[in-house]
């Protein structure tokens, strides 16, 4: 089962299959911790976890992943939001 949230021209969904691979790996593979990912890699983590992608219309820019026993326990990872899009509140 996913979800999604709207608000104005931007919407966040736990839908896996609407997930762009190519830009969590493009922006992993710049930041300072997971700058060696493989993408083999990040696909697994992605498919292991329960993942937060947030769009601008059908464009991905952000994402969060969060690392769940879907019980009792949580923990948020892989936090980012593309930097044409950060100062507005999206990732708050």
């Amino acid at each position: 089962m996913s979800y999604k949230w709207e608000r104005g021209d931007y919407h966040i969904s736990t839908d896996a299959n609407q997930l762009d691979v190519g830009v969590v790996h493009q922006f992993l593979a710049s930041s300072y911790w997971a700058r060696d990912l493989p993408l083999e890699v990040l696909q697994r983590s992605l498919k292991n976890s329960l993942i937060f992608g947030l769009y601008k219309e059908n464009e991905q820019i952000g994402l969060a992943r969060v690392i769940t026993d879907y019980a009792t326990f949580a923990y948020l990872a892989d936090v980012f939001v593309l930097a044409p899009y950060r100062v507005q509140g999206l990732g708050k």
